[in-house]
């Protein structure tokens, strides 16, 4: 199962992936489009961590979350 990240801050949000690179070289991490995160989440094959930058919060959401947290957090696209 994939896992992406929502970045949520002042100024907006968006979600990145985490590649996993071999052992000398470190980890690349890139920028997706919420359609593309969506359509893998609705499939049932990724979740999604949502981190709140000013207070460090964190909440991991998938597809068996509760669907409220899922609306408010990410979207109708995402139901």
């Amino acid at each position: 199962m994939k896992r992406y990240t929502k970045m949520i801050g002042i100024t907006g949000s968006h979600y990145t992936i985490e590649f996993e690179k071999i052992k000398h070289h470190s980890n690349k991490i890139r920028e997706v489009r919420e359609d593309t995160v969506a359509k893998a989440f609705v499939q049932g094959k990724a979740e999604v961590l949502v981190i709140f930058e000013e207070t460090g919060k964190q909440l991991l959401l998938d597809n068996f979350s509760d669907r409220d947290q899922i609306k408010k957090y990410l979207g109708k696209k995402f139901l």
